[in-house]
């Protein structure tokens, strides 16, 4: 049996020695850009920023009703929504394909084909015309400061390393202008919209951090399958290396401190770099074992987690419910006419001096109202024969989700305050207060429900959410409520955590380098 210990561990010591030689310096990047990874995204366009960069709705400017809007354009069918905001400076009328409603938004900004949307301005009844680069500069300067001009302008026909995105892939071509202090503003020829925008901080935080994590480099990233496969597979082999580590370091520990070092007892029986190596990989190897099998499954690998689970999470009756509490929510029955009795002007009206930015023709539960966006991120519900309102009535809301449920019904309703183990954000991202609604379905799917927006914000099933919730972002982020609720904790447990990890990476640098001096030595 001891025979049998030893020639494992020999083969452990083995296969960890060059293997820890070909992935230390890959282990020492991850752990460096994850570092960066704390505090830096990857740049992208939200739609705060949209709102907080554009102009607020002028109730005088607007002379179009959204009914003669619609005359003018000459179509055959109903919109499925309306939106009106500023664009290049004028009102705008976005009347969006069936469906309506923000939740098809992205899809339809800048599309082509019949489910494109149809653009009007609202003071003169003219569309906008195709986007020139006169217009898209001035939207460009517009973003950044309107006394700005750029000092460089460029046509991007080719993705490059901020546009890598699928849906901005899709948005071709995009005029790219680069503006004095290294603000870069992508806006997009089909649409007028900004579609990225980078400053010089976030584009250096972003090679320090998300593009060095994730890989993430333009030659690499525009072929999917190839760079998919190159995480999944560095990722699983860097859990090999670290679970042999593991094993060497437990195997060659004595606890009884049968080994000398320096004239005392010791545990370790290394000196120098492999000294410090098994100590800091006692320490820390775990968490290089759980970073990299936990980084692996974010690219959901075929081999362990099969086919993604649906937006109801499992089997049964799990993805149905989610579908059917998603279209009890959902507009519907758009009616241009049932705005005729509160038109925009009055709307905005009764938020006078809110900063409006965008205003929603949209309903609930069959009524229509108006969902106004403001500059500093808040919304108001204004219904057509009511006055405005911060949040839809929470009896309301939850009689439609458990109706939408049926023969599944509610173990539990409640409004949550805090974040909880499956609905948390470490930059307090996601809304809160949340109605809470669990169901006693085969999965066991719970729903987080914004009374704001009367939108899903998040949900979890007992099937679908171990996987993603547990062994990824727990194993890979720490993203447990305390540490979150109680910030900077979450900085302090994993910035040390990071940092040890780095020390144990670069003492295997330091011995990898002295192992092939050994080998090439001689050889010369």
């Amino acid at each position: 049996m001891r025979a049998l210990i030893r020639g494992v561990r020999k083969i452990a010591i083995f296969c960890h020695r060059w293997m820890g030689l070909a992935f230390c310096l890959l282990f020492a990047w991850w752990f460096f850009s994850g570092i960066f990874m704390m505090y830096y995204d990857y740049p992208s366009v939200s739609q705060e920023d949209r709102l907080q960069r554009s102009r607020a709705l002028d109730a005088s400017t607007i002379r179009l009703s959204p009914e003669d809007a619609w005359a003018k354009l000459g179509r055959d069918r109903s919109p499925g929504g309306v939106r009106l905001a500023i664009f290049d400076g004028r009102p705008l009328y976005t009347f969006v394909a069936g469906g309506g409603g923000r939740g098809g938004r992205r899809a339809g900004r800048g599309g082509r084909g019949g489910n494109a949307p149809a653009r009007i301005y609202a003071d003169d009844g003219t569309p906008p015309g195709p986007v020139s680069r006169d217009m898209a500069q001035r939207i460009a300067s517009e973003w950044v400061s309107p006394r700005a001009g750029p000092l460089q302008v460029e046509e991007v026909t080719k993705v490059d390393q901020w546009t890598l995105g699928a849906g901005l892939r899709n948005l071709r071509p995009v005029w790219k202008f680069s503006f004095p202090g290294g603000n870069q503003v992508y806006v997009s020829g089909a649409s007028g919209d900004v579609v990225q925008y980078t400053t010089r901080g976030s584009r250096i935080g972003a090679y320090l951090g998300p593009i060095a994590h994730w890989l993430y480099f333009t030659p690499l990233r525009v072929q999917q399958k190839l760079w998919s496969n190159i995480v999944i597979w560095t990722s699983g082999v860097a859990t090999i290396v670290a679970l042999l580590g593991l094993i060497v370091g437990i195997s060659m520990y004595s606890p009884s401190g049968r080994f000398q070092y320096r004239g005392a007892p010791s545990h370790v029986p290394y000196t120098g770099q492999k000294r410090l190596h098994m100590i800091l990989g006692l320490f820390f190897g775990i968490l290089a074992c759980t970073w990299s099998f936990s980084g692996m499954l974010s690219m959901d690998p075929p081999f362990l987690t099969g086919a993604p689970a649906g937006p109801g999470g499992g089997r049964g009756g799990g993805p149905s419910l989610g579908a059917r509490i998603q279209a009890a929510l959902r507009p519907r029955g758009f009616d241009l006419a049932a705005y005729a009795s509160k038109p925009p002007q009055a709307a905005l009206a009764q938020l006078a001096g809110a900063n409006v930015k965008e205003l929603e023709f949209t309903s609930f539960d069959g009524k229509p109202i108006y969902r106004a966006y403001l500059g500093n991120g808040e919304s108001k519900i204004l219904p057509v024969d009511g006055s405005p309102e911060s949040e839809f009535d929470r009896n309301r809301v939850l009689k439609m989700v458990t109706d939408a449920a049926q023969p599944s019904t509610p173990t539990e309703s409640r409004m949550l305050t805090r974040y909880d183990a499956y609905y948390l954000d470490r930059n307090h991202g996601l809304p809160l207060p949340v109605l809470l609604v669990r169901f006693n379905d085969p999965d066991h799917s719970s729903f987080y429900i914004d009374q704001r927006t009367a939108r899903i914000v998040g949900l979890h099933s007992d099937r679908s959410s171990f996987m993603t919730r547990w062994l990824y972002h727990g194993l890979h982020s720490l993203n447990f409520p305390w540490l979150y609720n109680y910030r900077p904790a979450w900085d302090i447990v994993v910035l040390t955590l990071m940092l040890g990890g780095l020390a144990l990476s670069v003492t295997s640098i330091i011995m990898g380098y002295q192992l092939l001096s050994r080998k090439i030595k001689p050889a010369r």
